[in-house]
């Protein structure tokens, strides 16, 4: 049974570098890993607590259902004002109390052409705090020249399609050991 990997995209935008980058990987993922892509960011409504009970807004559920129904996470998450967007940092929000998401191993790509680690680390703190299971051996920086990347292009060089399925055979083995574990 392949690994199910759900792909969060930290970006709203219609042509995103970490949307595009999320789509190239999901094209080369190898055997045994089955990437899946969440588009329901812009469906979320804004995280409240009153709202935060049965029943949930449809897209909080369709969220949670596929953090629960996968076995790993990859975030691609620009960065916006020295931080994380916050539709993305939303979508997280509605993580924080559900049962589905502590523990879960969680790797960070980041699809940036510049200087972009305070969004990196700020969400690297953010999902601390929210008790993921971080895989920095699978962790990837790449140098995307953002708005106007597309999965086609990612596809059509050969540089990102080596980092791309490095970064997953990195993924597929760490998963592929920790099942391995008592």
């Amino acid at each position: 049974m392949p690994q199910r990997i759900l792909c969060l995209s930290g970006s709203l935008r219609t042509v995103s570098a970490n949307t595009a980058l999320l789509r190239a990987a999901r094209a080369l993922a190898p055997r045994g890993l089955e990437l899946t892509l969440f588009g329901r960011m812009g469906e979320l409504p804004l995280f409240n607590p009153d709202i935060d009970a049965e029943p949930l807004p449809p897209a909080v559920l369709a969220l949670r259902e596929a953090v629960g129904t996968s076995d790993a996470i990859i975030i691609a998450c620009p960065e916006y004002a020295h931080g994380v967007p916050g539709p993305f940092k939303n979508l997280l929000d509605w993580l924080v109390s559900s049962l589905e998401f502590p523990g879960k191993p969680v790797v960070q790509w980041n699809a940036s052409g510049r200087d972009s680690h305070h969004a990196q680390d700020a969400l690297r703190e953010v999902l601390r705090t929210m008790s993921a299971r971080l895989l920095d051996d699978a962790a990837a920086v790449f140098p995307l020249p953002g708005a106007g990347s597309s999965m086609e292009a990612l596809l059509g060089e050969a540089e990102h399609v080596a980092r791309i399925r490095a970064a997953l055979d990195r993924l597929a083995s760490i998963l592929a050991a920790s099942a391995g574990s008592p």
